[in-house]
């Protein structure tokens, strides 16, 4: 086994001061919970971290200040767990070309076991109880670290980004579905099984639209680019007089119309793509609201190809978490920003997290 777990990372090992951001700062040396080694945060060597989504895989060599010297892009071949393999491999092998790689960090959207080897479940990929990690070591050769996409983006803004400084942060993320990870007191938590973070199956509507997970009604449903695209295909298909500029994009085939569509309208000033998003926002901010009462964090950071929308989204966001926050008024509020880096928060964070969780042996 390559290093701790990814909820075993060094940190910050501080008590918080309630409702302040501070200034970040590293102590190697010490394992949470863990004896036989120790963590060198920071190790300069460049990783390449790689991002597998729903519908896409990005990688990229990362160096230790968190940026992408270069990187490259696949699709997701998300019905075979052999061909993903295939993908990173080839990804891999293109970027290590031009660079000394260190290890490779894997992000990927679904639940790891807590040694951080086997992803059990995915909603959006072919994986079921899936040995990924041992599979990527025995094909390319050198240390591998597997996490969750969404602890990677989180840990990533934690260190470099929207959330530095910040003792307990949480990190959502808007794409195909919603990821959720938590960085608390430099540590990324992953709860008693690792599966902590799972925000987005959170039952947000009971009886709702149903969800790739098995249930109905999970937040994602709701807040999310899928969910943005369902609704604006729902109202293209009522040949409503709002969805002209809708159909116009996608020459009239409602089937066409997806999530990127409806922000890019949006952002170019479409009425009603405009009114989707906002809509969006709103049931994000009713579930920030309901993760707030449960966590009671300083930041909410957004990340996630959806948050491209900008303020279109966190503006309609931010007054439903406002309004639908418990104890509103007599308590302080954790702030809600857009990610600082982007879409590719996912691979920087597996990148580093890849680096900085090389065990030196005592």
């Amino acid at each position: 086994m390559y290093g701790p777990l990814p909820g075993d990372q060094a940190g910050p090992l501080k008590r918080p001061t309630p409702w302040r951001r501070r200034p970040a700062t590293h102590r190697a040396g010490q394992l949470h919970g863990g004896a036989g080694g120790h963590l060198r945060l920071g190790r300069k060597g460049l990783a390449i971290g790689i991002d597998i989504g729903g519908t896409k895989v990005a990688a990229g060599v990362v160096d230790a200040e968190g940026r992408i010297l270069s990187e490259a892009r696949r699709s997701t071949p998300g019905t075979d767990p052999r061909a993903v393999e295939q993908v990173i491999v080839e990804l891999v092998e293109e970027l290590g070309r031009g660079h000394r790689i260190w290890s490779v960090g894997i992000g990927a959207a679904g639940w790891m076991d807590l040694a951080g080897g086997t992803v059990l479940f995915s909603p959006h990929l072919a994986w079921r109880n899936e040995p990924l990690r041992d599979n990527l070591q025995r094909l390319l050769r050198r240390p591998v670290l597997l996490t969750n996409d969404a602890d990677a983006a989180a840990w990533a803004e934690w260190r470099f980004g929207a959330g530095h400084g910040e003792d307990r942060l949480v990190c959502i993320t808007l794409g195909t579905g919603i990821g959720g990870a938590m960085v608390m007191d430099g540590r990324v938590e992953r709860g008693r099984f690792g599966v902590a973070g799972e925000f987005g199956h959170q039952i947000i509507m009971p009886g709702g639209h149903r969800c790739e997970c098995g249930n109905r009604g999970c937040w994602e449903q709701y807040a999310s680019g899928n969910a943005l695209g369902r609704e604006a295909r729902l109202l293209a298909r009522s040949n409503s007089p709002m969805a002209q500029d809708l159909l116009a994009a996608v020459g009239g085939h409602p089937e066409a119309i997806t999530g990127a569509i409806v922000t890019e309208l949006a952002l170019a000033g479409d009425p009603a793509s405009r009114e989707l998003i906002e809509e969006v926002g709103e049931w994000l901010g009713l579930g920030l609201a309901n993760l707030a009462a449960a966590l009671d964090p300083g930041l909410f950071v957004i990340g996630g190809g959806l948050c491209s929308a900008g303020d279109l989204l966190v503006e309609p966001a931010r007054k439903a978490f406002a309004r639908n926050l418990t104890g509103r008024g007599f308590r302080p509020a954790a702030g809600i920003e857009l990610a600082a880096l982007g879409p590719n928060a996912g691979l920087i964070g597996a990148a580093d997290l890849s680096r900085v969780s090389s065990r030196v042996r005592s």
